[in-house]
């Protein structure tokens, strides 16, 4: 079918039009040159057979959030928006030099800068939760690159919001990046369907390939909708991807939403945690904290919630349940017992016979604490300095298996215990941790706690022999 024609750009007092930048399903985007101050800018502007009275209400409510959200240094910067004299509303925005789905597929991204996108990316997502608007188009194509090379979050719910003009109605979607549960219209989205998008989203820039799309193969939307809906992506295929964040974004991306982490923060810690192992600088995750929203109040007519968002989903903790992933890759049972494994192929000899065991990744529950201090809080960076040490690291041999216990030295909100076993390391935030493996085989372990992105002392390692005594 062939793609419309670009509408005819509006005028606009104060703005001079340069030649259209891109168009889509509800609106065309232009490039303006601002006459003061001087500066090029981007130019939303919806359809004019989109618009009705119902759509200019929603259309401001949504401007006036966008400019709230547009504070997060990673969401799209909103200078002005208004209505044409035609009567089309128009959004007046920060001028980006290009998306990221101009680049994963040219070039590999390195995976540091991968990483530091996801954090980034995940915070502007954590921030828009807190108000209560899900996205519902997290993909590489809506993340902008700044004039400075800074990853951006653009097009908060416009598109998605037009869609609802029934509640039954499922809402717009991208196939390769949407969870399954929207794709099946169970689900019109909700926090864990952004912990997918996300994660699907960072495992495309990673592989230059969506996480079910099959080079060479069959890749139309029936195709993809079936592959999603079977669960269990394709693992990037880069000899560079640390094993550890193929299972955090796997985790991420598991077929049932309650498997997947409860808050995209919980996500963001995982890529923070991946960046610690290989040394590389954390990113920090900026999040906007309760005396921003209590000193910005907007009124009830003008606040858009763009639905999903279940208060308990948004409390952060949630028990999760055993579920089996693709790839060798199995999720825990609970936030209070870990179980690992690993297969024959990543044993290591060290002082007598290893166990053949299959690593699994461990849930956790992160729940970020709420500063009160400033309207912006980099995570990461906050704290007293202080990170507790486990001291009492015990170990219990079975006929098949290690049990590995530990009392709670004093975890606040957010914390975490980073379990380290045979050079590999998972978080969660119970205080058991379980090596299965073969008779004879010895099982060492050391935990340590990650606070605000920074991992502390690990404690003595603690080594038992499956099948002997501890």
């Amino acid at each position: 079918m062939a793609r419309r024609l670009p509408s005819t750009p509006p005028v606009l007092p104060g703005f001079t039009p340069v030649h259209v930048l891109g168009s889509g399903g509800f609106a065309d985007v232009f490039l303006y040159e601002q006459d003061m101050p001087r500066r090029q800018v981007a130019v939303k502007v919806l359809l004019d057979e989109v618009v009705d009275d119902r759509v200019r209400q929603m259309f401001r409510a949504e401007a006036n959030l966008m400019a709230r959200l547009s504070t997060h240094p990673s969401i799209l910067t909103v200078f002005q928006a208004s209505v044409a004299a035609d009567g089309r509303p128009y959004l007046v925005m920060e001028l980006c030099s290009s998306s990221l789905s101009e680049r994963y597929r040219r070039e590999p991204v390195p995976v540091s800068q991968v990483l530091s996108i996801g954090v980034r990316i995940g915070s502007a997502l954590e921030t828009a939760h807190r108000e209560g608007v899900l996205h519902r188009d997290v993909k590489p194509s809506n993340i902008l690159l700044t004039a400075y090379g800074n990853p951006v979050l653009s097009d908060f719910g416009i598109a998605a919001t037009l869609g609802e003009s029934d509640p039954d109605e499922p809402v717009g979607m991208s196939i390769p990046w949407s969870a399954p549960e929207v794709l099946a219209d169970e689900s019109r989205g909700t926090i864990q369907s952004e912990v997918y998008s996300l994660a699907a989203t960072v495992s495309t820039l990673l592989a230059g390939r969506s996480p079910f799309e099959v080079p060479g193969g069959d890749n139309g939307a029936a195709a993809l909708m079936a592959r999603v809906e079977k669960g269990g992506p394709r693992p990037t295929g880069r000899p560079d991807v640390p094993p550890t964040l193929e299972r955090v974004l796997a985790n991420a991306m598991s077929r049932r939403p309650q498997n997947r982490p409860a808050t995209v923060m919980e996500l963001v810690r995982g890529l923070q945690q991946v960046e610690a192992e290989l040394g590389l600088p954390q990113t920090p995750a900026e999040v906007a904290v309760e005396a921003w929203a209590v000193s910005s109040p907007v009124p009830d007519g003008e606040r858009t919630v763009v639905g999903g968002l279940d208060p308990a989903a948004r409390s952060g903790r949630r028990r999760r349940t055993r579920s089996s992933l693709r790839g060798g890759v199995a999720a825990t049972a609970s936030q209070s017992v870990g179980t690992v494994h690993r297969t024959a192929s990543t044993v290591r000899r060290k002082r007598g016979p290893r166990a053949a065991v299959v690593w699994g990744s461990v849930a956790s529950a992160v729940v970020v604490a709420a500063l009160a201090v400033t309207a912006v809080v980099a995570v990461g960076r906050g704290g007293d300095g202080t990170v507790p040490v486990v001291t009492d690291l015990s170990a219990t041999a079975g006929s098949s298996s290690v049990t590995f216990r530990w009392t709670d030295p004093g975890l606040r909100p957010g914390d975490t215990f980073v379990v380290t076993a045979d050079g590999t390391s998972s978080q969660q935030s119970g205080t058991t941790f379980v090596v299965t493996g073969r008779a004879g085989a010895e099982e060492c372990l050391q935990v340590a706690v990650n606070r605000d992105g920074r991992t502390g002392a690990a404690s003595d390692e603690r080594c038992a022999t499956i099948g002997g005594s501890s």
